[in-house]
């Protein structure tokens, strides 16, 4: 797999390490609050936030010595800016084997930004289960909200410029691990 390119200008703000302290975390905060695995189960948002989804699901096993059910949840059709994007090619969704009725779900991603796109993923969640709860854990929180949405974990508060773009690279799509923002405007306001 092939580095995704990101503009010149971008400046890295997390490495590979900072990616996997803050998993880390993320991952011992969701087992706490759940006190310990049973019953949980992690979705993650297509397309990196199925990998990150997949390297929480693995710190919990090290954490309390039990699996814990990953999939993927699709948002697509979901979308509320169907009409004015280009079409986009549907994503699996993949559902672990118990389901998630009656579980504790954890959706990950890897930006939160205007909270659409969780809001969509909630939307889905509704065709595939119906959870006892529903939590949110987020590599980059960046502001910016449209929706009142918030994550309950979050491995780094981000504030960015609206004109910034975050970009999420993980070794298992893009070659490498780091999170980068670009297009700073110039005299704007952090």
């Amino acid at each position: 797999m092939s580095a995704s390119r990101t503009p010149d200008d971008a400046r890295t703000v997390l490495d590979g390490a900072e990616i996997a302290r803050a998993l880390t975390r993320v991952a011992h905060e969701i087992v706490e609050r759940a006190k310990g695995a049973e019953g949980l189960v992690l979705l993650g948002i297509p397309t990196r936030g199925v990998f990150l989804a997949r390297r929480v699901a693995e710190r919990i096993r090290q954490i309390e010595g039990r699996e814990v059910p990953v999939g993927s949840l699709d948002i697509t059709l979901f979308r509320d800016d169907l009409r004015q994007a280009p079409a986009r090619a549907l994503l699996p969704t993949e559902i672990p084997a118990g389901g998630i009725d009656d579980k504790t779900v954890v959706l990950v991603d890897d930006v939160l930004y205007s909270g659409r796109t969780i809001r969509a993923a909630l939307d889905a969640m509704n065709d595939v289960g119906r959870p006892r709860s529903v939590q949110l854990a987020v590599l980059v929180d960046r502001g910016h909200r449209d929706l009142p949405i918030r994550a309950d974990y979050v491995g780094k508060n981000i504030p960015t410029a609206k004109s910034e773009k975050v970009h999420v690279l993980l070794a298992e799509h893009d070659g490498e691990d780091a999170v980068r923002i670009s297009g700073h405007a110039a005299g704007e306001d952090l």
